[in-house]
């Protein structure tokens, strides 16, 4: 059955690009079978590893999540056992987080998911992946730049 289309829907890039991210999303949840890990989880656990000892303020800036998001991410990671929070030195208000053992197990077993979706993506663009991430890029940069100022 075809979908029914909207002119003006088929326009937005708002729109489509919500559309887009649910569609992904979707796909990775098929893909990663009995886990209940999300792509913004993944991210957060990415970051983490390669990043050991941020505080979640940091995890904010380099990930885009916004901050009531990521406390919740984060959250739910802690009792999931997939990361650790504690107190930081410089600022008890802040929270520094890691991996636990089971965090890195996960982020490992997931890897391959991540990257079959990534490929998945790649090939409904017809090869111009590199373009289309660098696009994306470019807008996500002149969109956060116009936002700010």
């Amino acid at each position: 059955m075809a979908s029914k289309r909207n002119g003006e829907l088929d326009r937005s890039p708002v729109h489509l690009l919500h559309r887009a991210s649910q569609a992904v999303e979707e796909i990775f949840q098929a893909e990663a079978g009995n886990s209940d890990l999300t792509p913004r989880q993944l991210a957060v656990l990415a970051t983490v590893a390669g990043n050991e000892g941020l505080s979640q303020t940091d995890i904010v800036n380099i990930t885009g999540i916004d901050r009531s998001s990521l406390a919740d991410i984060v959250r739910r990671l802690v009792k999931k056992g997939l990361l650790q929070r504690r107190r930081t030195k410089q600022d008890a208000r802040a929270y520094a987080v890691k991996l636990t053992e089971e965090g890195q197990r996960i982020l490992r077993a997931a890897g391959p998911v991540a990257k079959k979706v990534d490929q998945l993506i790649a090939k409904a663009l017809g090869g111009g992946e590199d373009a289309f991430l660098e696009g994306l890029q470019g807008m996500i940069e002149k969109l956060q730049a116009g936002s700010t100022g």
